[in-house]
């Protein structure tokens, strides 16, 4: 199959005639890739089973792996759904379009070949211009999980889709390069407690504003069995994995990254706080943005380490550290993932430079960890799935 490749010139002024052939396309069952304000996405009809099945071959994707169905304004969502709960409507308000995906009872319109068998649907309204105007001149619902081979880590520029999907698909849609560059934030509307299945660019702290009580589904904090059908995309496979042998090194989860508290022992554990500015008196270091100093130096030092003694055992190896750190790394390939003080910017690089690290051909990657709280829960989520959960606590 020949893969044809569209250049958006201006995102904020879109032509309709730049997008109705890709429109066309997915009306006909036939595959098209292009941007959202997450990560770039594969779209097919979600209303053909055959379609899906397209999605799955070309992706290589397991076919219990639901797939998102993407709307284009609020009308479009009645038909997919027996109903709206309450917590839906609320989020759709604050929300959408945006970067949330929320999981409801699905209609009889939408084939399980689409929801991997489930009875319920997860449908997302995006916010990214070109997204929103294809889906509308399509007509259909699309559906469209992340555009990469299955397990790789997905794709934030039009580049990284044509490495993975040249010649699988009829059409990709460049855009440039994605804003958020991690998935949307899964939660499932359709139980009595509304519980995020996958964390992203919408927090926690940002759902619990809306909706009050908010659950977090185990699936975010460890993985799943093999005996378990997964709710949401990302919830039970390995995924956003590069080539490399991935290590996370984090501190030991008595210290409070926040704080700087012992949550063990409920005290500060040098009295080196100034609990009434909130910072490290000693260090200058800001509690706030998780960076108390004593464990930053001890995560970099034990990186070194594990870099060290894999360098000198002849391998190659890639590190993972932010702006502030840089300089304290000397082996191997060192890449900055972005300010530690700004989460948006570790989010946006964190895929490229995954993908970075396959081009070098690394056989380890050692990775510096961030605090979980607002987008820091979703970019650990996304380390912790691509190391499949091997990290090394100091």
């Amino acid at each position: 199959m020949e893969t044809k490749r569209i250049i958006i010139e201006d995102r904020n002024h879109i032509k309709d005639e730049e997008l109705r052939e890709a429109a066309g396309i997915l009306r006909s069952g036939g595959l098209v890739a292009f941007p959202t304000e997450t990560v770039y996405g594969l779209g097919g009809n979600a209303l053909d089973e055959d379609a899906a099945r397209k999605i799955y071959a070309a992706k290589g994707r397991p076919s219990d792996n639901p797939l998102i169905a993407h709307v284009s304004c609020m009308e479009e969502v009645a038909p997919l759904v027996k109903e709206i709960p309450e917590a839906g409507r609320k989020l759709m308000e604050a929300f959408w379009p945006g970067p949330l995906t929320m999981i409801f009872p699905k209609s009889d319109k939408v084939p399980c070949g689409t929801t991997g068998g489930l009875d319920t649907v997860a449908i997302r309204m995006p916010d990214d211009p070109v997204a929103n105007r294809l889906i509308a001149l399509a007509g259909v619902p699309v559906a469209a999980p992340s555009a990469n081979t299955s397990g790789r880590p997905s794709p934030t520029t039009a580049d990284h889709v044509w490495q993975d999907m040249n010649g699988r698909i009829e059409m990709i849609i460049d855009g440039g390069p994605v804003g958020i560059g991690v998935e949307s934030t899964i939660v499932d509307v359709s139980s009595a407690v509304p519980a995020v299945l996958r964390p992203g660019a919408i927090t926690m702290e940002m759902l619990e504003e809306v909706l009050g009580e908010v659950s977090v589904d185990p699936a975010i904090l460890g993985p799943l069995s093999a005996d378990v059908r997964p709710k949401a995309p990302g919830m039970k496979y390995k995924h956003y994995a590069p080539k490399a042998d991935l290590t996370l090194v984090e501190p030991n989860a008595e210290t409070d990254w926040k704080t700087g508290t012992d949550r063990k022992h409920g005290t500060d554990r040098e009295n080196g706080t100034d609990w009434k500015n909130g910072t490290d008196r000693n260090t200058g270091a800001d509690p706030e943005n998780g960076l108390d100093e004593r464990q930053l130096q001890a995560m970099i030092r034990k990186v070194q380490e594990l870099s060290h003694e894999k360098i000198e055992a002849g391998y190659k190896v890639g590190v993972i550290c932010t702006d502030e750190s840089r300089d304290c790394y000397t082996d191997g390939a060192v890449r900055s993932i972005g300010a530690r003080k700004s989460q948006a910017s570790v989010a946006h690089n964190l895929y490229a430079l995954l993908r970075e690290f396959d081009d070098l051909g690394v056989d380890y990657i050692f990775s510096e960890s961030f605090p979980k709280d607002h987008l820091g829960q979703a970019i650990m989520n996304r380390l912790s799935k691509a190391a499949g959960y091997k990290i090394v606590k100091v």
